[in-house]
């Protein structure tokens, strides 16, 4: 859908796994090998993989101001499930959240729902406001009032279909 840059750091992990589904074509990446292999999923992983990214995308569309779309467990009881650890460096002290393991999906999206908090631009990765795509994109504006994936698809018909609607 959407001709932006990917999101900063862990944010591009669930960007892309809310982006798994083109909700207009109905589509699922997650139902190819292909695109499970991009996550790291086995299929037996997918249905828990489909309620995070439904979860992700309720809370992505919160994000911009917009309702959830369908029924979806809260992301917070999700991710308390996630076996995290505190990494620290040895050479320079630093400290992060990293996933427990070998990184189970859902340890690597708590890990990087935490690493947004730190750095501030968790509420900058937001669902589209079209109800045909509810994209997952990351607000690059400088208020931070992005709508749309795209202005020039979503943007673009959401603005039209109001200029069509005044005109009746």
């Amino acid at each position: 859908m959407s001709e932006r840059s990917p999101a900063p750091g862990g944010l591009a992990l669930i960007e892309s796994l809310v982006n798994t589904l083109d909700i207009e074509s109905g589509a699922d990446a997650l139902d190819t090998a292909e695109g499970r292999a991009r996550l790291g999923l086995t299929e037996e992983e997918v249905p828990d993989a489909r309620a995070l990214r439904e979860s992700l995308r309720a809370t992505l569309l919160a994000h911009a101001g917009h309702p959830p779309h369908r029924e979806a467990a809260p992301l917070g009881a999700l991710l308390s499930a996630a076996p995290l650890l505190v990494a620290v460096d040895a050479a320079d002290g630093s400290a992060r959240l990293a996933p427990a393991d070998d990184g189970p999906l859902l340890s690597r999206v708590a890990a990087a729902v935490a690493e947004a908090l730190v750095a501030g631009t968790w509420a900058r990765l937001k669902a589209c406001e079209a109800v045909t795509c509810h994209w997952a994109y990351y607000d690059r504006s400088p208020a931070g009032r992005g709508r749309w994936c795209s202005m020039q698809v979503c943007g673009a018909r959401a603005k039209m279909r109001r200029y069509r609607a005044k005109g009746t």
